[in-house]
């Protein structure tokens, strides 16, 4: 399968697939693609597998695209205003996303819903209990909201985000959290009570602009009713 992902801050990821090639997207992922593809909507697991995707964010169902007979293409676009990331998910490699942050996959890439361990950081680190993680073979592409940054953190080394500008990490970084030190800079700082901390060893994607946050830019421009 190759892939081009073009249109930001709109984007679009194009897969050429051969014949007989799969993709597996979530529910209205798709927004165009050659007349040769089939679709299939399904779930994967039983009621608790659809349980943990609903929790995670995502449509108890997912579409399944084939190339018959000769090479198709399939083009899947993103939600909201930001990126599209590809990862490699192939040797061991694990990749955890934020909640709803799947868009498409080769088909062998597994979706499992991965839970905070930590109940504070679950409760205050602004993540969430419930996040996504990528195990198998193949690509995922993931949407991110605004732009990307990318870091990489040795063994033990962190870093401190706010809350939701966590996109994506490598499995092997452990989330805590961190309150915020002075009462007058929790109360009027404007940063909240606590950060998300994250330790290494592992790769990190930050996101630039929240979905809520963006929601919240653009409510002062929405003409009202009347």
């Amino acid at each position: 399968m190759n892939y081009t992902i073009t249109g930001a801050p709109f984007p679009v990821v194009s897969c050429e697939l051969s014949a007989g090639e799969s993709m597996n997207c979530q529910k209205g992922a798709m927004v165009w693609m050659t007349e040769n593809m089939k679709m299939q909507t399904g779930t994967e697991g039983g009621l608790g597998k659809m349980f943990t995707r609903a929790l995670s964010g995502e449509s108890i169902f997912h579409n399944t695209y084939t190339a018959e007979k000769t090479d198709g293409m399939i083009t899947f676009g993103a939600s909201c205003p930001g990126n599209i990331l590809e990862f490699d998910i192939s040797n061991g490699n694990t990749i955890v996303g934020q909640k709803g942050s799947y868009l498409a996959s080769e088909t062998g890439v597994a979706f499992e819903t991965f839970f905070q361990k930590k109940l504070g950081a679950g409760l205050f680190g602004g993540e969430g209990f419930i996040l996504q993680k990528f195990t198998g073979n193949g690509k995922v592409f993931l949407e991110i909201d605004g732009s990307v940054v990318e870091y990489t953190l040795e063994a033990g080394q962190t870093m401190l985000v706010d809350t939701g500008y966590l996109a994506a990490m490598d499995a092997t970084v452990s989330i805590s959290i961190d309150q915020v030190k002075g009462i007058g800079n929790a109360l009027f700082g404007g940063e909240g009570l606590f950060n998300t901390k994250l330790t290494g060893p592992g790769r990190i994607w930050l996101q630039t602009m929240p979905i809520s946050q963006f929601a919240g830019s653009i409510i002062p421009y929405i003409p009202s009713k009347g």
